[in-house]
C-alpha cells in the first residue's frame, strides 16, 4: 500500500511558470489592487474590471506550462498516493499530470451563477455581461475572493489528517484559513516546508525538513528524501 503525500501548494510553484502573483507586490496583482478584482464589494462596485481582469488571466494562462516543480508531484504517484491541495486558481497541476488536485480558491477555468453557488461549468474563453446560467443569472469568475467561505477546506482537513508526508510548497502561510491545514497533520507525519524565504512556524508538533529552495529545485529535492523512506 502507497504512502500517502499530501501536498499543499501556493503562488511560488505557478510564479516559476511565468504566472503574475500579488504575493510580493504589496497588495498589488497586475497592476491592480486586489481588493478592486479579488473581493465581492470589488465585483459589486465595477464587474467589468473584474470581469476584464479574469478574462486577462485567463488569456495568460494560455502562455504558460507546468514547470519541473509541477511534472515531479505529477511523477510522484507512481510511489506515493499524492493528494495536491493548492491555494492556485490555474491548471498546471493538471496539465503537468496531477490526478488528485483541490483547489481551494476556485479555478480560473470555471465560472459559477452569481445566485447558485452550485451551478459551476468549465469556461475557457472571454466571459461577458450576459453570459448566464439556465435561469437567466450573471455568471461569474469561480473564485474564492477575499471575504468568501472556502467551501473546499473541510475536504482539504480530510485529506491531512491520513497524510504519512505532508509538503508545503511556495506559499506564505500568510493566508488563512488555508494556513491552518497544516495543523491537521498526525504529529507523526513528516513535513517538509519549501520555500526560498522560508519563515519560521510557531507552535508546529512535527518533524520538519526545511528546504530555502524556489519550488522546483527543492522539490527534485525533496522527491530524493522521499524515496529514501520507501
Amino acid at each position: 500500500m502507497k504512502k500517502k503525500l499530501v501536498v499543499l501548494t501556493g503562488a511560488g510553484i505557478s510564479a516559476e511558470s511565468g504566472v503574475k502573483t500579488f504575493r510580493d507586490s504589496g497588495g498589488l496583482w497586475e497592476g491592480h489592487n486586489v481588493m478592486d478584482v479579488a473581493t465581492p464589494e470589488g465585483w459589486n462596485r465595477n464587474p467589468a474590471l473584474v470581469l476584464d481582469f479574469y478574462n486577462q488571466r485567463r488569456k495568460q494562462l494560455k502562455e504558460v506550462e507546468p514547470n519541473l516543480g509541477h511534472l515531479i508531484l505529477a511523477e510522484l504517484e507512481k510511489d506515493f498516493d499524492v493528494y495536491i491541495i493548492t491555494q492556485n486558481v490555474d491548471d498546471l497541476h493538471e496539465r503537468a499530470g496531477s490526478t488528485n488536485v483541490l483547489h481551494l480558491h476556485g479555478e480560473l477555468l470555471k465560472v459559477r451563477s452569481i445566485a447558485n453557488p452550485n451551478y459551476i461549468i468549465d469556461w475557457k474563453e472571454d466571459l461577458n455581461f450576459g453570459d448566464f446560467d439556465e435561469d437567466k443569472n450573471q455568471l461569474r469568475p469561480h473564485i474564492v475572493w477575499f471575504g468568501e467561505e472556502v467551501p473546499a477546506l473541510e475536504e482539504a482537513i480530510t485529506i491531512t489528517e491520513t497524510a504519512d508526508f505532508l509538503a508545503v510548497i511556495g506559499t506564505s502561510l500568510q493566508v488563512y484559513p488555508a494556513a491552518g491545514i497544516i495543523d491537521y497533520a498526525p504529529r507523526k507525519t513528516q513535513l517538509f516546508y519549501i520555500d526560498p524565504k522560508p519563515i519560521k512556524i510557531p507552535n508546529l508538533k512535527n518533524p520538519i525538513e526545511v528546504i530555502p529552495e524556489v519550488a522546483s529545485k527543492g522539490v527534485e529535492i525533496m522527491r530524493n528524501k522521499l524515496l529514501s523512506f520507501l
